[in-house]
C-alpha cells in the first residue's frame, strides 16, 4: 500500500490550498481515511477524519474552515483548507486505516503548509 500526497505549498493568511492523497496496491472503500499534521516539536495531531460512510471529524482549530472528502472510486482523500492562518503552517500527512478484520494503518509521505502572515 502506498499513499502519494500532494498539494502543498506557500500561500497567504487567509487563502486557500487542495491537499490531495492517492492511495494504491488495494481497494480502500471500506477504509476511514484522515488528515493529520505536524509541527517539529510537538505531536501529531487530527485536522480532519472520513468515515468508510462518508461521516466527518473536524478538531475546533479547523470547524468550518476545512473539508475533508473521498473519492471511492479514485481511492483518493482530499482536504480544502480556506481561511488560513499562520498557525495552520506544518507538513499534513494523509492516512488510511481499519479495525477489521484487522488493524491497519498506512501513511503518507507528507507535504508541507506554509501560511505567511
Amino acid at each position: 500500500v502506498q499513499l502519494q500526497a500532494s498539494g502543498g505549498g506557500l500561500v497567504q493568511a487567509g487563502g486557500s490550498l487542495r491537499l490531495s492523497c492517492a492511495a494504491s496496491g488495494s481497494t480502500f472503500s471500506r477504509y476511514s481515511m484522515g488528515w493529520y499534521r505536524q509541527v517539529p516539536g510537538k505531536q501529531r495531531e487530527l485536522v480532519a477524519a472520513i468515515s468508510s460512510g462518508g461521516i466527518t471529524n473536524y478538531p475546533d482549530s479547523v470547524k468550518g474552515r476545512f473539508t475533508i472528502s473521498r473519492d471511492n472510486a479514485k481511492n483518493s482523500v482530499y482536504l480544502q483548507m480556506n481561511s488560513l492562518k499562520p498557525e495552520d503552517t506544518a507538513v499534513y500527512y494523509c492516512m488510511i486505516s481499519r479495525a477489521d478484520p484487522e488493524p491497519e494503518a498506512y501513511w503518507g509521505q507528507g507535504t508541507q503548509v506554509t501560511v505567511s502572515s
